[in-house]
Order: C-alpha cells, then structure tokens, then sequence
C-alpha cells in the first residue's frame, strides 16, 4: 500500500464523480487528472469518485483504472478519501478490481450492480454482496435503476446493511426524492444517503441525505460546493435555505444535464467552456453535435454570463 491516508471515510459532503480526461491521442491524461482532482479538493471535496458511469468507466480496462487511482491517491490521497466506482461484466472482475482498489491505497469502494446482465435480484444481490466482502474497505452502494436496470429498492438496502457491516451509504439516482426518506425510515442513521443526480441535490438533503455525488462540480467546483453548504444550513437558517433556492435557481439549467443520456459529453463540454479541461471522450461516445450541442452551449454560456458567484 502506498503512502496515502488510512483516516476513516466521513460519508457526507460533495464528492465528485471525476471525468476521465483523454489526450488527443485518446490516451488518459495523467497529468491533467492530477491537476483536476487536486483542484477539486482545494475547493472543498470531501473525496474523489474515478472510474464511474461519468467516468466513462466501462470504457477503461481494468490496468488504465488501477494506474489512474495510483495518480489520484498520490494527488490527493493524503487529504480525502479515493472511493472508484466497482463496475464489471462479471463478479470475478469487480471482486478483482475492488481488491486492487484496497492494494493501492484507496479507502472506499463505490459498488455497482453488474454491467449488461439482467438477472433476477438473487443473482445481483450475491454480485454485490461478493464486492462489499472483497475487502474491509467501507463501501457505498449506487443505485441507478435508469442506467443499470436494476432497482435496488429500499428494503432490499436495509437488509444489505443488516448483513455487511462494510456498507456504510448509499448514492440513490433513481431520481425519486422519496427514497431518501424511505431509506432513512428503515436504517436510520446506519447508512448515509447521497444524492446521486445533480438536479435533486436541494430536495434530497432537506429530506435527510448527507452528501452529494455529484457531476457539474467538474467544472463548477466553488458553485457545486456553496449550494450543498447553503441546503444543509438552510435546514436551519431560512435565510440559507432562501439563498440555496436562488443559487439553486441560477445553477439548474446546467445541473439538467447531468440528467440525460449525453451527460458525459456535456459535463465536458462544461468543463472545455470553463477552460477546465477538454470534451475528448472515448469511442463509442462522440463529442456532442448539431442541436444538442448548439442548446448545450446556448446553457452554458447564459448561466456563466449570470453567475452569481463570478
């Protein structure tokens, strides 16, 4: 294990779901990565999150995921936890993966349903259950029932939660504000609940999440960090609660595109307009175009020209 923090993971906060930055030879940029998730922490990350669905994740194989964690942990390991995002074709592979994770020095593990199999819940339950006992690392679970195709439903997390002591929260994309509460019904304070879409980030923590995994905050830092601070002291100030709503305002347009099949190219499109990073995305994605792209950026460059923060 490398030199990086062994300090428990405190699940609450923004922790960013980091994009995958490519050189133009299509090549994962080390360097930039470093720079990018260093500067993330220096504005108030409280972990990374690689190797996700933003991440462009499947797209990496299993030697490209284990070296960009090696860069992240050497950035930023000392400061916050390094959580990848445990994805895979099949069980041995994630359980692989998740055991390499813990080898190079990461501190969390973010498990995720199977890729492309379809199965009944016993089979995804014993895949995630294998990946939460790879390792003694505390671990969230990533519901995504639009991505993956499967709904972890609340019940189902409970009893999870029951069993392996290793999970310890959950990042709940379904999109559906309900299930904060829902789960927080049936464990209490066992398991913290993230919002997992950018655009329920206000609504979820006033119903009870602690964190915010979350993907404009590649390249609006400072912006994605204020607002989670305003809607958790909003739940006690109303005047925080009132200048969330209109940060909120101002910044959902952009946080909508986190939400719809293209996010991968749009956030990066974000970050190339930021001059933040480039669009560069791995095939089979291509960089976003006509229509799309012409909205896209009509957004963006509204939303820079009115920040409230610039």
């Amino acid at each position: 294990m490398n030199s990086a923090s062994t300090g428990p993971v405190v699940w609450s906060g923004v922790m960013p779901a980091v994009t995958t930055p490519f050189d133009e030879g299509g090549a994962v940029d080390h360097s930039f990565l470093a720079r990018h998730c260093s500067w993330q922490v220096e504005c108030g990350a409280t972990g990374i999150i690689p190797c996700g669905s933003l991440g462009e994740g499947a797209t990496l194989d299993i030697d490209e995921k284990v070296e960009m964690l090696r860069v992240i942990i050497d950035a930023v390991g000392k400061e916050v936890p390094v959580i990848p995002g445990i994805a895979a074709l099949s069980t041995s592979e994630a359980v692989g993966f998740a055991q390499r994770s813990q080898e190079v020095g990461c501190r969390g593990l973010m498990v995720l349903p199977p890729y492309v199999h379809r199965g009944p819940w016993a089979e995804t339950e014993a895949h995630i259950e294998a990946v939460l006992g790879a390792t003694d690392l505390p671990c969230i679970l990533y519901n995504n029932p639009q991505a993956y195709g499967v709904d972890v439903v609340p019940r189902a997390i409970a009893e999870l939660a029951l069993r392996h002591d290793q999970l310890r929260a959950v990042k709940e994309s379904s999109g559906d504000t309900r299930r904060v509460t829902a789960v927080k019904a049936l464990v209490g304070d066992r398991l913290s609940v993230f919002a997992g879409l950018d655009d329920m980030i206000v609504e979820a923590v006033r119903q009870g999440a602690s964190g915010w995994v979350a993907g404009l905050v590649n390249a609006l830092p400072v912006e994605s960090v204020k607002l989670f601070d305003l809607a958790v002291a909003g739940l006690e100030d109303p005047q925080a609660a009132r200048r969330a709503d209109a940060l909120y305002r101002w910044f959902l347009p952009l946080l909508r595109l986190d939400v719809i099949p293209e996010f991968v190219q749009l956030i990066k499109l974000v970050q190339q307009e930021v001059g933040h990073g480039s669009e560069r995305v791995r095939l089979p994605r291509k960089i976003a175009e006509g229509p799309l792209r012409e909205e896209s950026l009509r957004i963006i460059h509204e939303a820079l020209a009115t920040n409230p923060l610039s």
